[in-house]
């Protein structure tokens, strides 16, 4: 069964690994999750369906809980419109959001799911991180890499990348 929204917490996954030479459903539950490029992330909520896709991915993006602050920091300095316009209050109170900052509350309570917005660009384009990668990116995390499940490790990173 689903989890409640209270129980929700918000992921953040980020690519950082390419397809050359990846199996056929691993590209595609990359397009699904919209992560289509190295170093793109996207806000998802942690349903089981997300967590199953996360797995079958897991050698080419990294992912953990977000943190209120890096939610809200990604959806202010990174949150895009289609023709690369930035997110603005204007159009967030078309939505029912007062601020980019009611939205991340919502988003990061999983009241609201980002890629869902209308209009909005489901990912966030980063930077490659501040200093690289501090280990490889070809091991698991567990295994000393920055590949897979982190926990909250993933704000360090994505906070270099932004």
């Amino acid at each position: 069964m689903g989890k409640e929204p209270s129980e929700s917490r918000s992921i953040i996954a980020v690519r950082i690994r390419g397809t050359i030479s990846a199996r056929r459903e691993a590209r595609e539950t990359l397009k699904l999750l919209h992560l289509t490029r190295n170093n793109r992330a996207v806000l998802i909520n942690d349903g089981c369906s997300f967590a199953g896709m996360l797995n079958a991915v897991q050698n080419y993006v990294t992912w953990g809980e977000a943190s209120k602050d890096v939610v809200s920091t990604l959806i202010s300095r990174r949150g895009r419109l289609p023709g690369n316009k930035k997110l603005t209050n204007d159009y967030l109170q078309r939505l029912g959001y007062k601020t980019i900052e009611d939205l991340a509350e919502a988003v990061f309570s999983c009241r609201a799911e980002y890629w869902k917005l209308p209009i909005v660009e489901p990912f966030f384009r980063l930077r490659p991180p501040t200093k690289g990668f501090r280990k490889s990116i070809k091991k698991a995390f567990a295994a000393d890499g920055e590949l897979g499940y982190r926990g909250e490790k993933i704000n360090d990173l994505v906070k270099r990348m932004i």
